[in-house]
């Protein structure tokens, strides 16, 4: 019975002990919930702020981003980056060669032409004759993913466009394209300028053994434009465009032109009055007393392209259209307010730039374009196709004139009218692989050639 009473005696202390147990295991469970909630709503508030940062920062105007600079600026690499893998799995699974995919990489042969070789480089883009003192720019080499491109072969080139023309339509950077293209053409013949107007804007250039003229076609928005001079200050005159009327100076001879190669720009960055039925309906970046409709730069070269691609789709003539992405910017911001310049020596790798958000913006709107007019132009017997040197020219900030637009910036008596040129392509330089590339391009529209896609 002793026994019994022992044992009966530890009974009700065993249950207390799991009693207690119980009430212990309840209350970590408790601690533990209310610290997970606590946790998960930590990560939240903290993800929330900063989604809302990430939501002001992308709301910034295009110009807010593109003034914040151009180096690892708003937009990231990697979207091109997954852009690539997209673009090279594809090129494995088509086996087709896509040129615009690729990397820079070291060419000790050096360029295909110089300035002595070629008399034909514009003062301002004269880099070595002006005296630029570093000359590692000129030994690259641009290497597509998966296949290979390769220099310039005049003659073979020339013999394909036997009694062809070829028009350029843009400004500027279209003429330091056109350039390059004769520069590497000249080894086998010289071009010969028979036209040009004034301002040397607007020029024919022939190939007499070839019959092979070609056209640099002053048309730097593609759609008309007048500008209108201040009486008592010139330097306030105003810029006028129409979106709904084509520039005729490449309109009124269309008919005559084999091959078409349209090239935007950053005329479409100025300050402009826009018009529609010969109405005012906004302007660009004009006088805050104006009052008027803020139209955006892609807004306005989104009219003009539709426009103008509309006009060349639907058209009687059949040409072969080639529509050549936006060309970068790379200046980079001093110390001061409106110091601006460009003076890096080599290439970028993947992982330093991004581009202005606004080049990025432009760039789109032509490959949506080009699709809906090369879709029209197919049914009409039409080609035309996107030449992409966006991003292998965004990679290359040391091919601008920079200072050396002038000969012998660093003389001290010159000093003030320096002027960094980070628009515009040294000859020889980058620029020549966009030739390279054109060539390579006309030459796949069954004229002669491999087919080639760029």
């Amino acid at each position: 019975m002793a026994d019994k009473a022992v044992v009966g005696g530890y009974e009700p202390l065993h249950h207390a002990n799991e009693g207690r147990s119980s009430i212990s295991l309840i209350f970590f469970k408790f601690f533990g919930v209310v610290f997970l909630a606590g946790a998960l709503c930590y990560l939240f508030i903290s993800n929330t702020n900063a989604w809302t940062m990430e939501a002001k920062k992308l709301s910034l105007s295009l110009e807010k981003q593109d003034a914040l600079n151009i180096i690892r600026p708003v937009m990231k690499e990697s979207i091109f980056k997954e852009q690539q893998q997209q673009q090279q799995q594809q090129l494995t699974k088509d086996q087709v060669c896509d040129l615009s995919v690729g990397e820079w990489i070291p060419n000790s042969a050096g360029p295909a032409y110089t300035n002595e070789t070629c008399n034909k480089i514009p003062t301002y883009l004269n880099c070595l004759k002006n005296g630029r003192p570093d000359t590692g720019y000129l030994h690259w080499r641009w290497k597509p993913s998966g296949c290979d491109s390769h220099p310039i072969d005049p003659l073979k080139f020339l013999n394909a466009m036997r009694n062809k023309s070829i028009a350029f339509l843009g400004a500027s950077i279209c003429h330091n394209h056109v350039v390059s293209l004769i520069c590497q053409l000249s080894k086998v013949e010289e071009a010969l300028d028979i036209f040009h107007d004034s301002s040397f804007q607007t020029r024919t250039w022939y190939y007499p053994s070839y019959n092979l003229t070609l056209y640099v076609i002053w048309a730097p928005f593609l759609i008309h434009y007048e500008t209108i001079d201040n009486p008592g200050d010139k330097s306030q005159s105003e810029l006028h465009i129409h979106l709904d009327i084509l520039d005729n100076k490449w309109t009124s001879e269309y008919n005559k032109y084999d091959y078409v190669v349209i090239t935007g720009g950053a005329d479409f960055y100025r300050s402009t009055i826009i018009y529609e039925n010969n109405q005012v309906i906004g302007c660009h970046h004009c006088r805050p007393h104006m009052k008027l409709k803020h139209l955006a730069a892609d807004e306005i070269y989104r009219k003009a392209l539709k426009l103008s691609l509309k006009f060349i789709a639907t058209a009687e003539h059949k040409a072969f259209i080639i529509l050549r992405t936006w060309p970068p910017m790379h200046y980079e911001h001093g110390e001061l307010p409106d110091e601006k310049f460009c003076n890096r020596t080599k290439p970028f790798r993947e992982d330093e730039i991004s581009g202005y958000a606004s080049d990025h913006k432009m760039r789109e709107v032509e490959i949506e374009e080009c699709e809906k007019a090369a879709t029209i132009g197919a049914k009409n017997g039409v080609r035309i196709e996107l030449l992409d040197t966006y991003h292998l020219s965004l990679l290359r900030p040391d091919g601008h004139p920079g200072s050396y637009g002038i000969y012998n910036p660093s003389d001290s008596d010159k000093k003030k009218e320096v002027q960094y040129d980070c628009v515009h392509w040294c000859l020889p330089g980058p620029i020549d692989t966009w030739a390279e590339l054109l060539v390579l391009k006309m030459l796949s529209s069954g004229v002669a050639g491999d087919s080639v896609s760029a």
